[in-house]
């Protein structure tokens, strides 16, 4: 605020790119070509005006609408139909990775089952802020959003690998405290089935 009165919050300029750019790019990089972006209602037409069909990129974006703010679970469960039988990355629009995620998208690809969220360290202080994950070798054992008493200071990034099965998990969540379907709850389903995976993300 005030600059998100008239416009989203996505859009406002990171040094001199409006902020969505960078997760397209992110993705883009990665080698994905087809790209659903889901906004609320009230500023939808500003992502139509500024992306188009996404040719500029390289991709093929598609639009739906979040009807009101139902959390991120919610959000994602909008792209079943555009997702099908396939996996999906998720990646939040205000989120900037240094990382080239194309070698982990590979190795997901390779089993195509499960879950993979990407982490990095942060304070104990500032993990509060954040949903965390706690790691036993390969896979993650314990996620919780916004702990008061952080069991790890491994932050969720806001990118995640899901197999077409989600769309399962989410239909079956309760709304949160905050009436929202959080996607650490989706997340927290992959970890007691013993199939969630992570990647330590090493770039900013």
């Amino acid at each position: 605020m005030p600059c998100t009165k008239v416009t989203n919050k996505h859009l406002l300029p990171v040094y001199n790119k409006p902020m969505i750019y960078y997760p397209l790019k992110t993705l883009a990089d990665a080698g994905i070509k087809d790209i659903l972006i889901v906004s609320g209602p009230g500023h939808a037409g500003h992502f139509v005006n500024l992306l188009g069909s996404g040719r500029e990129f390289g991709v093929s974006l598609k639009y739906e609408i979040q009807e009101e703010a139902g959390g991120i679970a919610q959000a994602l469960g909008l792209a079943k139909d555009f997702v099908g039988n396939d996996s999906a990355v998720v990646i939040l629009g205000d989120n900037i990775f240094e990382d080239n995620i194309k070698n982990y998208l590979s190795e997901f690809e390779r089993d195509k089952r499960g879950a993979m969220i990407f982490l990095k360290e942060v304070g104990l202080k500032a993990a509060k802020r954040f949903g965390i994950a706690v790691i036993d070798g390969n896979k993650v054992n314990y996620v919780e959003e916004k702990p008061q008493n952080p069991k790890s200071n491994l932050a969720m990034t806001g990118l995640y690998i899901f197999d077409s099965l989600v769309f399962d998990v989410i239909k079956n969540l309760n709304p949160s405290g905050r009436g929202e379907l959080e996607i650490t709850d989706a997340i927290d389903h992959y970890v007691k089935r013993g199939d969630c995976r992570y990647k330590i993300l090493n770039g900013f």
